[in-house]
């Protein structure tokens, strides 16, 4: 292996177990700064066992969102993951603390995660001042060149420019992008490669198109004689368009033309899972549990029928499932056909209130701890509608990809309730595809209070 290589991998690897047990003894400091303003009542407390839960939590959460992975902790992505990291620690201390009968009062969650929060984002923010100072001085940056010019080696450019911390780029050996077909061209990237050597060049990346690699291997030989390190970067740019990914299976490069999605992630499935789980649960035990008698008593009595209604539903990948709410209408023939609209004479009074709060969807929470069901997420369409949209809308099954949600971004920026015209049905598409294509844990929170402040306010689509 190239001695410069070593050295970088043995200092990223230093740098990123730094981080980590510095972000340990935090974890255990925040609950020191804790204790001192506010000392558990009514629990016997053990400080050791209670400081290795908290550590175990960090570190198991960690784990999940590679919170240490050598590129998240080189980029900005740092602080995000950082702040899932200890929303999620905040949400597994509030489980804890409710099997515990609220040992631990508001005022020691503020001060512990208040503590946390802040020592965690200064160690980050000394790491990011450090960190650069210490690979010029240490001469960790490696000198990279490029062969070939497109659109792929023109944004691996880019990337070798914006961290300079780690890539000391040399700019492009050839500024002629034409195939490697002909002796003539073989020779003349030859040529590039020893200049390269002259340079101090040690590493160069060549980014052609799969058909324009014939003789590539020649090139290699002569990368090798040179003591060249010679990596090859694919150009798809004339294949991929906005929405595919790349990604890996086995030893094998895959090319998903259709776009990714949180479901195609298991570390951000598992992330998304938690939170559904944590808040429904939070949800059920602290709303769901005393509204209930008394939603189910008011709907008994303005009308016949059972309390909860339930009606088949598309989900992920267009499986068939029973999604549940609260009876907003009186028992009719129509209710798997005909969408609700305004002045509905089949609707309740109490399900206009139940539909204006939203509390109809709250037996959802159900169908999310089942697991056919998200918190947030595309919203789940009636059967009918989704045999007559995938008609007519482009791209309305994408939304299908992921699980159905209880809120979602298309909600709240307006497009929920009926859809009177088509193009409100494809601007609800729309927001459900942008959702997908750039979910975040953050982003979920956002919809989530976004849909709260929604229901205090009032939504005018919501009858």
């Amino acid at each position: 292996m190239n001695p410069l290589s070593v050295m970088q991998n043995r200092y990223n690897y230093i740098f990123r177990l730094t981080i980590a047990l510095s972000d340990l003894a935090i974890v255990n400091f925040a609950l020191v700064v804790a204790l001192f303003f506010n000392t558990p009542a009514n629990y016997n407390f053990n400080y050791v066992d209670f400081s290795l839960l908290l550590t175990l939590g960090w570190f198991l959460l960690s784990k999940v969102l590679d919170l240490y992975n050598r590129r998240t902790i080189q980029n900005k992505a740092l602080f995000v993951t950082t702040l899932k990291c200890i929303c999620l620690h905040l949400m597994f201390f509030l489980m804890y603390n409710m099997l515990k009968a609220f040992a631990f009062d508001w005022k020691f969650s503020v001060a512990y995660y208040t503590a946390l929060g802040a020592l965690l984002l200064l160690n980050r923010y000394f790491a990011a001042l450090i960190f650069p100072i210490l690979s010029r001085s240490l001469k960790m940056t490696a000198p990279v060149a490029l062969l070939g010019v497109n659109p792929t080696s023109i944004r691996l450019a880019d990337y070798f420019q914006k961290h300079a911390r780690e890539y000391s780029f040399a700019g492009f050996l050839s500024k002629n992008p034409t195939s490697l077909n002909t002796a003539e061209l073989v020779e003349g990237f030859k040529a590039e490669i020893k200049s390269a050597v002259l340079a101090g060049i040690n590493e160069i990346y060549i980014s052609l198109a799969p058909d324009k690699i014939h003789d590539i291997d020649s090139l290699v030989t002569e990368a090798r004689n040179q003591c060249i390190r010679l990596k090859f970067v694919p150009d798809y740019s004339q294949i991929l368009n906005k929405s595919a990914a790349l990604d890996s299976l086995n030893d094998f490069q895959v090319i998903n033309l259709t776009g990714s999605c949180v479901q195609d992630n298991m570390d951000d499935r598992v992330v998304k899972r938690l939170f559904d789980i944590a808040f429904s649960l939070f949800v059920i035990v602290f709303i769901f549990s005393w509204l209930y008698p008394i939603l189910a008593l008011l709907i008994k009595l303005e009308s016949p029928g059972p309390v909860i209604f339930k009606q088949e539903r598309s989900g992920r990948n267009n499986v068939q499932f029973y999604c549940y709410k609260f009876r907003s209408m009186r028992v009719n023939d129509e209710c798997h056909l005909k969408q609700a609209s305004k002045n509905d004479c089949r609707i309740t009074r109490i399900g206009r209130i139940l539909r204006k709060t939203s509390l109809d969807e709250l037996p959802q929470f159900f169908n999310v701890l089942l697991g056919n069901m998200s918190v947030v997420g595309p919203r789940p369409h009636m059967l009918k509608h989704t045999e007559h949209y995938r008609e007519v809308v482009d791209q309305y099954m994408v939304r299908h990809y992921m699980k159905p949600g209880i809120t979602g971004w298309a909600q709240v920026n307006g497009y929920r309730g009926e859809t009177i015209e088509l193009g409100l049905m494809e601007k609800r598409v729309e927001h459900d595809i942008w959702y997908m294509e750039n979910w975040s844990a953050l982003l979920d929170i956002k919809i989530v209070m976004l849909t709260v402040l929604n229901v205090i306010k009032g939504e005018k689509n919501a009858y």
